[in-house]
């Protein structure tokens, strides 16, 4: 086995307080909870160097996520001089000599159990399980995890979010206590959460713009419903606004491409000249189209990076590297992977468990300097909102932000469950996207959805080089720059549909999508309306909207007719 070379590396203080917990409390299994981007993996490498050169151990064994991570976990142990085989595969039986071990993932040792347990016990071996939680991905990959390193002189459990799970669902190694809601919660040995690491600069902060806007779709009666994102009514009802939203034939996900876009833009020329987006997508097919669609807004191709790509961990390297200012993806880079110069992240995905939700917003927070910021562009639907707020109720314990007035749209709980999960999938068996507009709705402080400020906000350039900076600006500036450039952005996007042919809407939904275009500048009328006599008479902009509901009754502008459109618009006009 080679000797390990001294690598220098300095340790973060956070990193050197785990280290040091690990020694004067000894356990067989230590669980370490940090946030993403903070450095789970150069905690772990250093442990690992710390016992080889004790000799409390003599091989390294690391099971990571996605064979990309193998390589990932390989290169990062040669800079501190520990030699791990990324490729060893279940056909290849002892680990060579010549090595300190090797990098697998959970789905190899799902395949052959028993070799990696000869590996791991013919030798005093530390096993470093990356991402643990998935180890919980199907009993069979648990029971294998647990079949192959119960033997393991050490382990070492890594993970971004403490993870829950249910009861008889027990991931291997890992301590858990009731989480009060009839399941369990893991417990870790030492965390580090985000607001630690942005306190310490580790991590960038992030903000999150939300976008609204109205959703049409032909149900399984051949009815057209009409919806918002943010005033859907039940589950089923924004599950399919969402649905509609995402659809890449409609309006809405061209203008929050083109809102990352301008954001990007933003970033290269006031001091990160290298800033890249992410785009995640639910499936291969919406990251094909959501690919083209980047092409079409900013006239450059981005990368594509889909897991059965043999050239997929060629590709992130690249992106990582530099390139293309924007990559499409599905679940390839939402969870490990370290791209620094990523800094907007498009959120694009129906995805909405607290954990990927945690893992993919850390792709873009990762610090290298103190003036970086990080954007979250999504759908101002209630679930994501929800976890949003719980990662912005984090970052303002760190930074609070200033004074803002008391009128903000407050966030709601998560919508009755009038109808069980069953039937929602039924109802959206027939569903057909039409078409869907978006619009910047708010960004979030303090766990509130902030509107933009009716005044006349900052008026400089220069100030918009701040977005995304808590302090500097407030949340209600904030929206109002987000805001102020909204309907350039719309243009924009609508433009670049129009310029492609293959981008218009199908024949059979030309009818609805006329009508419902005059709807959506009526509606865009009204909003205005109601944000000018705002500035005019101080009344916050919900209590307007219900004036003008209560004097033209009729539904929420959402599903509203053009009539009715008209005639509130009238009533508006008639209070200047």
């Amino acid at each position: 086995m080679p000797e390990r070379r001294p690598t220098g590396t300095r340790l973060r203080l956070w990193q050197r307080e785990a280290l040091a917990k690990y020694e004067t409390e000894p356990r067989r299994d230590f669980l370490l909870t940090a946030t993403p981007g903070a450095g789970k993996t150069t905690f772990a490498l250093s442990l690992a160097v710390g016992l080889l050169s004790r000799r409390v151990i003599d091989r390294v064994i690391v099971v990571a996520p996605t064979d990309h991570l193998r390589s990932q976990w390989a290169e990062a142990a040669q800079r501190f001089g520990v030699a791990l085989a990324p490729n060893l595969g279940n056909s290849v039986g002892p680990v060579p000599a010549d090595l300190h071990g090797y990098v697998t993932t959970y789905a190899q040792v799902a395949g052959k159990p028993t070799l990696h347990a000869a590996r791991a016990t013919s030798r005093r071996s530390l096993v470093i399980l990356d991402e643990i939680h998935h180890a919980g991905d199907g009993l069979s990959w648990g029971e294998a995890v647990e079949h192959a390193f119960a033997g393991a002189s050490r382990r070492v459990c890594l993970t971004g979010t403490p993870f829950r799970t249910r009861v008889g669902e027990r991931i291997p190694f890992v301590r858990y206590e009731p989480d009060g809601e009839g399941g369990l919660v893991s417990t870790a040995d030492f965390s580090y959460g985000y607001a630690d690491a942005l306190r310490d600069h580790v991590v960038r902060p992030v903000v999150f713009a939300a976008y609204t806007g109205v959703s049409r779709w032909r149900n399984s009666a051949g009815e057209v419903i009409a919806a918002s994102l943010t005033e859907a009514g039940t589950k089923s009802t924004e599950q399919a606004a969402w649905r509609t939203a995402l659809a890449p034939d409609g309006d809405w996900v061209p203008h929050v491409i083109a809102a990352m876009d301008e954001r990007l833009t933003q970033l290269r020329e006031s001091g990160m000249p290298d800033a890249a987006g992410l785009v995640l997508a639910s499936d291969q097919e919406d990251a094909r189209a959501y690919a083209s669609i980047v092409h079409r807004v900013t006239g450059e191709k981005p990368y594509l990076i889909l897991s059965d790509d043999p050239k997929a961990s060629s590709k992130i390297a690249k992106f990582a590297a530099g390139g293309p200012r924007i990559a499409v993806c599905v679940r390839m880079v939402s969870e490990g992977v370290d791209v620094p110069r990523a800094a907007c992240l498009a959120w694009l995905t129906s995805y909405r468990t607290p954990l990927f939700f945690a893992q993919a917003v850390g792709r873009v927070v990762r610090s290298r300097g103190r003036h970086e910021s990080a954007t979250v562009f999504l759908p101002a639907v209630r679930p994501l909102l929800s976890l949003a707020a719980e990662l912005e109720t984090e970052r303002n314990h760190v930074l609070p932000p200033p004074a803002g007035p008391a009128d903000s749209l407050e966030l709601v709980d998560e919508l009755p469950d009038e109808q069980p999960e069953q039937a929602e999938s039924a109802l959206l068996e027939e569903w057909q996207a039409l078409t869907a507009e978006a619009q910047f709705a708010h960004v979030l402080q303090g766990g509130r959805a902030v509107t933009p400020d009716a005044g006349p906000g900052p008026q400089t350039d220069g100030e918009d080089d701040f977005i995304g900076l808590p302090g500097l600006l407030s949340a209600e500036q904030t929206a109002a720059l987000l805001a102020r450039r909204d309907e350039e952005l719309r243009k924009r996007a609508t433009s670049a549909r129009r310029a492609d042919p293959a981008a218009q809407p199908a024949e059979d939904a030309g009818a609805a999508v006329g009508s419902w275009r005059a709807a959506a500048d009526l509606r865009r009328e009204v909003n205005r309306l109601v944000s000018v006599l705002a500035a005019r008479t101080g009344v916050p902009h919900a209590a307007l909207h219900a004036q003008v509901r209560a004097a033209v009754p009729g539904p929420a502008s959402a599903s509203a007719s053009l009539e009715l459109l008209e005639s509130r618009r009238a009533y508006l006009m008639a209070r200047m």
